[in-house]
């Protein structure tokens, strides 16, 4: 027995380092622009040249035109399109949006630059939706994906092995979450100043970001047991948080890690906050009811899980009493 655990530690360690590396190393390293929106904005026939030059990225791009800078600036508010090239009389001018993300902002601008470059023009760059001058960078917002799904995971499995079921344990769950959101939002709005939204829009998002975990733990545990916990812990924490996207964007990842990212809690969490901090709620329809089918599911198997542990134990005495009465 004990040469097989020692044959099990040696295969599974390498085994999980393994995996660990290509599930955080594999997209940082392959990062670049698929199918990124961008917007061209402008007269059909001034924009055809930008396209054109857009296009030879061999599908980095995914063009969407406009007739003019508000439009385009409408659509990088509503979260349609990361940035937009707008060609006017004076030069072509580039619009972004840092606070989408601070790495595809910069990394447009090195684009579009370098085509102006070679057609002897300068860019005008306008940040349409700055980051904040506190998190230039957005350091602060992608950090705290990994702290918010250790608090669900911590949260998911100290209910499991304090035995709580049922309500008391779906209870326990939510307040926790709650205060959890509370508590990051004064960090991070309040104290940093990373955040600029609505504050308790802020703080619903980070607690619905934490229940989204922590029930998936709990209720995984109440079905199959403390293997659950494992289970949810892997897939958060090896899968959805490289996959998030959070530091870059969805879709500067591996296809379809990004997509996969998005349906995780931690892409879909670090989704909504950005669109609940900057922009006014944007684009926050697909993540907010990612994470509510994930906080809805594990709720609902933490009930579930309950009343079946119920069952079994009402009909385990009932058998008993009936192998040892005496047959008639």
């Amino acid at each position: 027995m004990s040469t097989r655990r020692t044959l099990a530690v040696v295969v599974l360690v390498p085994l999980l380092a393994a995996l660990a590396l290509w599930a955080f190393a594999w997209p940082a390293a392959r990062t670049a622009p698929r199918d990124l929106p961008l917007g061209v904005a402008g007269p059909a026939t001034a924009t055809a040249q930008v396209e054109r030059q857009l296009q030879q990225h061999g599908g980095a791009f995914e063009i969407h035109r406009y007739a003019d800078e508000a439009a385009a600036r409408d659509a990088i508010e509503d979260r349609t399109v990361y940035g937009a090239v707008v060609v006017t009389a004076q030069g072509p001018e580039l619009l972004t949006a840092s606070a989408a993300s601070p790495v595809v902002a910069q990394l447009l601008q090195q684009a579009v630059a370098q085509q102006a470059a070679a057609g002897g023009a300068q860019v005008k760059v306008v940040d349409v939706v700055a980051a904040p001058a506190s998190d230039p960078r957005g350091a602060a917002l992608s950090s705290s994906v990994l702290p918010l799904a250790l608090a669900g995971i911590i949260a998911g499995a100290v209910v499991t092995l304090l035995g709580l079921r049922g309500f008391r344990a779906v209870t326990a769950l939510v307040v926790t979450a709650g205060l959890v959101g509370v508590i990051a939002t004064a960090l991070a709005h309040s104290w940093l100043g990373a955040l600029t939204g609505d504050w308790w829009a802020e703080a619903g998002t980070l607690a619905l970001s934490s229940l989204a975990v922590s029930a998936a733990v709990a209720g995984l545990a109440a079905l199959v047991g403390p293997a659950g916990i494992g289970g949810v812990a892997f897939l958060v924490m090896f899968l959805g948080n490289p996959f998030s996207g959070a530091a870059t964007a969805p879709q500067l990842l591996p296809h379809p890690v990004g997509a996969i990212g998005q349906w995780l809690p931690p892409g879909a969490s670090a989704t909504l906050l950005r669109s609940v901090s900057f922009f006014d709620g944007a684009a926050a329809t697909g993540p907010l009811l990612t994470l509510i089918w994930w906080a809805a599911l594990g709720l609902g198997a933490v009930v579930l899980g309950n009343a079946l542990k119920g069952r079994a134990g009402s009909t385990a005495p009932a058998a008993a009493e009936r192998e040892l009465s005496p047959v008639g």
